[in-house]
């Protein structure tokens, strides 16, 4: 279906029955649908992932009453694009066939039925976490979004926003939101919700409550006790590949769709979600989407951050500074996926907690695969930001399991030593690019004391040590494991591989 020259319509409600034939849509009417789950940080990942499986519930039979309010708390542009399409937007699935060729399955999600956005109207936020109909809080703002001290995992007393949620009536924080809007429900005399954490964070049920009661305690003990007694905060491991959608993407869509969306998504096929099934109010059957509910979801998260995001942060560190822009391409680099197996299968595999039934040399296997999609075109910058928010649960975690073992951690230091390398800003072809973290600025203070460090310790191979006690001494990041001389020696021997022979040096000599 050739539709290049012609202008298109846009998405909208009215128009589903000019979308291409292959195109799923919404089989309820979207009519009768009223809000139940209130997401704060509607980016591209919770409408790939969340969105999609409560589509796949009401396509069952759910309850009606589980659509959702998506919430943007920083910008305006879900909202803008969204708004005339009436919150829908098609799902894009992509991946590569047995020939090569790309495959891409299309279809309209339809229970996202509004989308506020929270500094322009922070009451309607609020009223929305308070309204009698909401039953779950749900909340994916990225490893930042916590205004958390990432190495202790406490929530941040000193952060700004946290300081200003404190003092005043209308946050703008994450948890500001959801303990504000709590204290409403609660003065209004509504029952309890869940809340839940869609985060890469360990533990991120119990990271979130925690959050919000250190809040809540400082804002109203009594509602920090309702909340600690009535309220449940399951914890949840969830998987899929959501890159950041392009321009070119758009394009696509809309040429096979036959319809303009001003706002799609794309999203490998792959989807995991493992949630505890610990719900205040009740929940839609998310499993009939491919949720799986379970008693305790630790050994799953634990397994996903370190695997999968461990290896994501591990090859994208190294890959931004070789030139690699997508993960496929750096994937098709030989040195490098012989790495990223080797580091599962000898440093990572290792530390992780029983999972019965699970195959994980086959488990392995196929996320090796997943990264080689030649159809997502995941841009490694992409998943370089915020390192500070994402090591340490991605790669520290499993060095103090390792060294608490007294083991090797020749991988793991170079996938760390692959991130201090990355904060010079210079790739090794002289191409700069942003430190994109919300420590960015001291991170850059901390990584000009390590070089000054090396200018006045002298020669490069007898100093390497002491510029990596000086980055592994940032405290918010590394906690005490700067003061291991065994992790220290083993970063310090892969930065200096990585300054003398370059990634793919180090990693042929691996």
């Amino acid at each position: 279906m050739e539709l290049v020259g012609r202008q298109l319509a846009r998405l909208h409600p009215g128009r589903l029955a000019e979308l291409a034939a292959d195109v799923a849509r919404p089989a309820y009417d979207r009519d009768d649908l009223a809000v139940g789950i209130v997401h704060l940080g509607l980016g591209a990942f919770a409408r790939a992932h969340l969105a999609a499986v409560n589509e796949a519930a009401l396509h069952a039979g759910a309850d009606r009453r589980w659509g959702i309010c998506g919430v943007s708390l920083r910008q305006a542009d879900t909202r803008d694009a969204l708004e005339p399409q009436r919150g829908l937007y098609m799902l894009a699935l992509n991946s590569a066939g047995d020939d090569g060729q790309p495959r891409q399955a299309l279809a309209v999600i339809g229970c996202l039925l509004e989308t506020l956005v929270a500094p322009e109207d922070p009451q309607a936020v609020l009223a929305r976490i308070a309204h009698a109909d909401t039953r779950i809080v749900s909340v994916t703002v990225t490893e930042k979004g916590y205004c958390h001290d990432p190495a202790s995992g406490r929530l941040n007393l000193d952060h700004p926003d946290i300081v200003h949620d404190l003092s005043e009536a209308v946050p703008r924080s994450t948890i500001g939101f959801l303990v504000r809007g709590l204290q409403r429900r609660r003065e209004a005399g509504q029952g309890p919700v869940t809340l839940m954490s869609l985060d890469n964070l360990p533990s991120n049920g119990h990271l979130l409550r925690g959050m919000v009661l250190a809040f809540a305690e400082r804002a109203d003990a009594d509602l920090a006790s309702w909340i600690a007694d009535a309220c449940t905060f399951p914890c949840s491991m969830v998987d899929r590949i959501v890159p950041r959608t392009t321009d070119e993407d758009r394009a696509a869509i809309a040429r096979a769709a036959g319809l303009e969306d001003a706002w799609p998504v794309v999203a490998e096929p792959y989807l995991e979600w493992v949630i505890e099934d610990h719900f205040a109010a009740g929940r839609p059957d998310w499993s009939v989407g491919g949720a799986r509910f379970v008693a305790d979801a630790a050994p799953f998260e634990t397994l996903k951050l370190r695997t999968v995001n461990g290896t994501h942060s591990a090859l994208a560190y190294l890959s931004v500074m070789a030139g690699w822009a997508t993960v496929d391409r750096a994937l098709a680099q030989p040195a490098l996926k012989a790495y990223l197996a080797e580091l599962m299968r000898t440093e990572i595999v290792p530390t992780l907690p029983p999972l019965p039934g699970l195959d994980l040399a086959q488990y392995q296997r196929r996320l090796l695969q997943r990264y080689m999609n030649p159809a997502l075109k995941h841009q490694t910058r992409q998943i370089a930001m915020d390192g500070s928010q994402k090591l340490p649960q991605r790669l520290l975690d499993t060095v103090r399991a390792r060294l608490a073992q007294n083991l090797p951690i020749p991988g793991l230091a170079l996938a760390v030593a692959g991130w201090l390398h990355y904060l010079r800003g210079v790739d090794q072809a002289g191409r700069s690019y942003e430190i994109q973290d919300p420590m960015g600025a001291a991170l850059v203070r901390q990584y000009g004391l390590a070089e000054e460090a090396l200018r006045q310790a002298g020669s490069l191979p007898d100093v390497m040590q002491e510029w990596a006690r000086v980055l592994t001494g940032f405290r918010p990041v590394f906690g005490d494991l700067g003061q291991d001389a065994r992790f220290v020696l083993a970063v310090a021997q892969a930065a200096q591989s990585l300054r003398s022979l370059g990634v793919e040096g180090t990693l042929a000599s691996a």
